[in-house]
């Protein structure tokens, strides 16, 4: 804790400054910063409103916005304490993808205050990146957003978990001889990471049937015990009604909500070969220790760094803004996102660099059960990922450029 405390507040409060791009040490680099010089590119500007990514920083901006409701595993702290979060976030996009990130914290008093706040300051970025804003109303707040706006808005608890569990999913199914068409999972969280998932794996061809979705009420069967509208679509019909009940025989539990829910004598019901993805932070939702000492035929993941097969959704959403600010992507589509996913399953493959092997400690690294996502230091991500998504973007025809 004080070693945390001492790193955000020494040699100087915080994790982000400012600096300059331009040099104004004369009295003629002055005028040209500031008036009278400024005048020409408004002028520009006015002329022809697409100007403003040449002569201003916006194509390469992002806004981190949240309310602070949803904030990692600790709730709703508020706007205010969500700072830190934020502005980690802005570190990530600067260090991963080359993009200056401001973030913003919102007091809003209801959703639609919160769209209406962050569309009238759209006009600064180059992208919106919403973060850690709570489930039913990020939904909401994305789609109205993506409606209103002409530039990327993301919700990166959504779609930047998404992806980076579906490219782990397919990597781990390739690896336990299964295919995602005829997996039965079971998802243990209704909430945005949940949510998304579920969608982008139908997407990638998941059947809907083969899915249970479970929240603290158990297996959601009827739209009555749905904790909100988003998650109509995987409503089951199955007798099954408790988390014990639908683990048994299923071949890929995903747990995106609280730790300790998976006890080991559920993991030993699940099929054989069993996938788990215990991504709670910081706490799985089953102790790895635990878990290889049930089943020696398992794959297991979780969100944190000390594990192996940590998932991590820097391993997308900085790649996703780079890629759709270099073609000034009208928004983050779903062929984007497919891409990302087939990105990274392609890149796991691939022979692992010394850098990274030494980055992290290893003698060796290789696609297998110990290694099914990329490592968020590999310096091919950017190149790799970004490319793949930006072609998406051109062949789709939502890029600009």
């Amino acid at each position: 804790m004080a070693t945390a405390l001492g790193y955000h507040a020494e040699p100087r409060p915080g994790k982000l400054e400012i600096s300059i791009t331009k040099p104004c040490a004369t009295q003629q680099q002055l005028s040209l910063a500031y008036s009278p010089g400024v005048s020409v590119p408004v002028g520009a500007i006015v002329a022809d409103p697409e100007a403003v990514y040449r002569y201003t920083a916006k194509g390469n901006l992002v806004a981190v916005i949240t309310d602070g409701s949803a904030v990692l595993g600790l709730g709703n702290t508020g706007p205010l304490a969500s700072k830190p979060v934020m502005e980690g976030k802005a570190v990530l996009f600067k260090s991963f993808a080359g993009l200056d990130a401001i973030d913003i914290e919102v007091e809003a008093e209801s959703p639609e205050a919160f769209v209406d706040t962050v569309a009238r300051i759209s006009p600064t970025f180059g992208g919106i990146n919403l973060e850690d804003i709570a489930a039913p109303h990020c939904f909401m707040i994305e789609q109205a957003l993506i409606e209103r706006l002409d530039i990327p808005v993301l919700h990166d608890d959504q779609h930047g978990t998404a992806i980076t569990i579906a490219a782990a999913l397919q990597n781990a199914l390739e690896l336990q001889g299964k295919a995602l068409p005829e997996a039965r999972i079971v998802c243990v969280g209704a909430g945005a990471a949940g949510i998304a998932t579920l969608r982008l794996l139908v997407a990638l061809g998941l059947e809907q049937e083969n899915i249970l979705l479970v929240d603290r009420q158990g297996v959601i069967r009827e739209e009555s015990q749905a904790p909100h509208s988003y998650c109509r679509p995987f409503i089951s019909s199955s007798p099954k009604r408790t988390l014990e009940e639908a683990i048994e025989g299923a071949d890929v539990f995903i747990g995106v909500a609280a730790p300790n829910l998976l006890t080991m004598e559920m993991l030993k019901s699940m099929a054989s070969r069993p996938i788990v993805f215990a991504l709670s932070n910081p706490d799985p939702e089953i102790d790895p220790g635990l878990a290889h000492a049930a089943r020696d035929d398992l794959i297991l993941a979780t969100g944190r760094t000390d594990y192996p097969n940590q998932v991590n959704n820097v391993l997308v959403f900085p790649f996703l803004f780079r890629a759709a600010l270099n073609v000034r992507a009208r928004r983050i589509n779903d062929a984007m996102k497919l891409a990302a996913v087939r990105a990274l399953v392609e890149l796991t493959k691939e022979p692992v660099p010394k850098q990274v092997l030494e980055a992290y400690g290893e003698q060796q690294l290789a696609f297998g059960a110990n290694y099914i996502l990329p490592k968020p230091l590999d310096p091919r991500l950017r190149e790799f990922v970004t490319m793949a998504i930006t072609q998406a973007a051109i062949e789709s025809g939502i890029a600009r450029i």
